[in-house]
């Protein structure tokens, strides 16, 4: 399976909503497909106000989210645009707290699920299991000029892989630069973003944090970079592990 997110769709889709306890934010599916409880990829652009908290909580799939705008505190680390966060099933993080000039983050999973369990109410919902969140460090957007400078295809691994199929790598790649995404047995899928410049694939040209994913049964992706360079992250998810296959 290869699917496909854009902007275009994520703005479509954007919508205040509100929380029991009073919080509220706006959120976008950026991609989307279906609800399959074994491959049902889901990407969605979350926007917190300034000051505002979401109350620490898990959730029973493994993802990822990346800060894209603002900043704030994830429990107790700051966090602000870039900054990739980790959060295996069953894992507690939090409370996500907005700064001054609010928060905004993607949260990018395989399998579609609705809501979150709060805690502490929700403990009793949490399975016996491997608990690991991890933080990358914080990292600008590449510009213009440093793309067009690049003298070939950069790689800057985030978080390496780690034995459950979890990483996240960073590709520069200077105008038309070409690179392979890599294959994704091993875990339970890709996704490969823009963070600058542009990609071209199947046709399109991708901008910035418009995604693709790759099913873990699909070979490595090719990537070329359009006419401007691309700074792209390549992220992959954990395979589910045994203790909640149940769940």
């Amino acid at each position: 399976m290869i699917v496909t997110g854009s902007a275009e769709h994520g703005q479509s889709r954007r919508r205040k909503l509100r929380l029991e306890d009073g919080f509220e934010y706006f959120k976008g599916e950026w991609l989307e497909a279906g609800q399959d409880p074994q491959l049902s990829p889901t990407m969605f652009l979350i926007e917190q106000g300034p000051h505002s908290r979401l109350a620490a909580h898990f959730h029973r799939q493994n993802e990822f989210q990346v800060v894209v705008a603002g900043g704030g505190t994830f429990g107790a680390h700051d966090v602000q645009a870039i900054t990739v966060h980790y959060a295996g099933a069953y894992t507690g993080y939090g409370p996500i707290v907005a700064g001054e000039n609010g928060l905004s983050y993607f949260t990018i999973r395989s399998v579609f699920e609705q809501g979150a369990f709060v805690l502490p109410q929700g403990r009793d919902k949490m399975v016996r299991g491997p608990k690991r969140q991890m933080h990358s460090e914080s990292f600008p957007a590449s510009d213009a000029a440093a793309l067009a400078a690049c003298s070939g295809v950069e790689t800057i691994e985030l978080f390496p892989p780690q034995p459950d199929g979890v990483a996240a790598t960073r590709l520069l790649l200077p105008p038309g630069g070409e690179a392979t995404a890599g294959a994704g047995a091993g875990t339970s899928g890709q996704y490969i973003m823009t963070v600058a410049g542009s990609l071209l694939h199947g046709g399109r040209e991708f901008g910035r944090w418009e995604p693709i994913f790759v099913s873990a049964d699909e070979p490595a992706l090719g990537l070329r970079a359009g006419p401007g360079g691309a700074d792209v992250l390549c992220l992959r998810l954990a395979t589910r592990a045994a203790e909640y296959a149940g769940a």
